[in-house]
């Protein structure tokens, strides 16, 4: 039985760690009303599994694996729900109608872009990675060894600036 403390104490984590739920949300889920219901499912699942928090991890830590689980679950589940697959790219970051208004904002379309269109696991590593998560913390969120970390952001970085190089060329 949840107790109004409890879930006062849920409503501020909930307000405190919201970007981190909003900024998962837009990076799987182009469309509104999508990023709407992704919301609510990782909620829901925080608050399913709030009474179970141990303190061990940070609490965004916690949200962060959370939030990931959830929103790669619902990717997978929408992927073999339709049996024609939606390039990824399509389906996760909205791009602004105008054009870019200088080099810098061009950029960083292109790096959205590079992004959305890697594996799940992928870009939810790099976006830890832009949050400047540490090793440690990314290997707690993603259940990987920091060893898998390092590497796999090396690799990820690599083909970014791979990606990179051939369009300045």
């Amino acid at each position: 039985m949840n107790t109004p403390e409890q879930e006062e104490e849920f409503l501020l984590v909930i307000e405190q760690n919201k970007g981190i739920i909003y900024k998962i949300a837009n990076s799987f889920k182009k469309d509104e009303d999508d990023k709407k219901d992704l919301v609510q499912e990782i909620v829901l699942q925080l608050w399913r599994s709030f009474s179970s928090y141990d303190a061990r991890s940070k609490l965004s830590t916690w949200i962060y694996r959370v939030a990931l689980n959830v929103a790669i679950a619902s990717y997978r589940k929408e992927k073999r729900k339709n049996e024609l697959i939606t390039p990824i790219s399509e389906s996760i970051i909205a791009f602004d109608e105008e054009e870019p208004t200088n080099e810098k904002e061009d950029h960083l379309n292109l790096l959205q872009q590079f992004i959305s269109e890697l594996k799940e696991l992928d870009r939810a590593l790099i976006l830890l990675y832009l949050e400047e998560k540490n090793g440690k913390e990314m290997a707690e969120i993603l259940g990987l060894s920091e060893t898998n970390i390092r590497t796999k952001t090396n690799r990820i970085k690599e083909q970014l600036k791979q990606r990179f190089s051939k369009i300045n060329n």
